[in-house]
């Protein structure tokens, strides 16, 4: 991923933060599902946090009430997103601009590191996993969702039956994901649908500006004003309804014996 791109990611998240968790449903649900797996993976004898991609802090929030005597490092590439997690004076803890593929840590630091929904933006998948594993201490969880490729099927059906090319990127199969995961000390990955409350092509495009996901795919520009109206007649015409495939995945590293 380019630094222009970045940048634009960045931007956009920034300008939607004051309003984003008010079309965050799937995203909260991530949240939920992320802090749950890893309270049940590592309840107790937690002292250092890492979070990826914290947003406007639905998962900090969730984070700190579970393990309020850790240390948090909470980072997000967006300075926008960043300080809107910081204003709701609920978490106590570090909050850090960062790329996610490029931590400015070295060696077993972090005994959970956790992200819910950021590493769909990420330009190498499973390097990016591989360098956050690297940042476990032993017995540490790498616990993460991001986006499957289920995700917005309709969407881009709807693209496809007018001939265009969808600006949604091509997220990963859990077959894929599960891959990635393979040559990793103890892994694990599933996935869970959620259908999106907003109905009709308008809803939509209202739900992914609102959290600020208008960057297209690299390579693709958006559509002009004549084909965005048939891509979104024709997507209406086939019920109005999409889905996000949310994918969990989950990285031990081997405790010392």
């Amino acid at each position: 991923m380019n630094d222009s791109r970045k940048q634009r990611i960045s931007d956009a998240f920034g300008a939607a933060a004051g309003h984003y968790e008010a079309h965050a449903g799937p995203q909260r649900l991530a949240a939920t599902m992320v802090a749950d797996i890893a309270q049940r993976q590592r309840g107790q004898g937690v002292a250092r946090i890492l979070e990826v991609g914290c947003g406007t802090g639905l998962l900090t929030r969730d984070i700190q009430s579970r393990w309020p005597g850790a240390e948090l490092i909470a980072t997000d590439i967006s300075p926008g997103m960043l300080e809107q997690a910081a204003s709701h004076g609920r978490v106590a803890g570090q909050f850090l601009a960062m790329d996610g593929e490029a931590p400015p840590f070295d060696g077993p630091w972090f005994d959970l590191i956790l992200s819910s929904l950021a590493f769909q933006w990420f330009d190498d998948l499973p390097a990016a996993i591989g360098r956050l594993a690297g940042l476990l201490r032993p017995g540490g969880s790498l616990i993460f969702s991001t986006m499957g490729q289920g995700s917005f099927a309709r969407w881009r059906a709807a693209h496809a039956a007018c001939g265009e090319a969808s600006g949604v990127p091509d997220y990963p199969s859990i077959e894929a994901l599960r891959a990635m995961l393979a040559g990793h000390d103890d892994a694990f990955a599933f996935e869970e649908t959620v259908l999106l409350e907003a109905h009709g092509a308008r809803a939509l495009l209202a739900h992914l500006k609102g959290i600020g996901a208008v960057v297209p795919d690299a390579g693709r520009r958006p559509l002009g004003p004549a084909a965005l109206r048939r891509v979104m007649t024709a997507y209406d015409a086939a019920g109005g309804r999409d889905v996000y495939q949310l994918l969990i995945g989950r990285v031990t590293r081997a405790a010392q014996v």
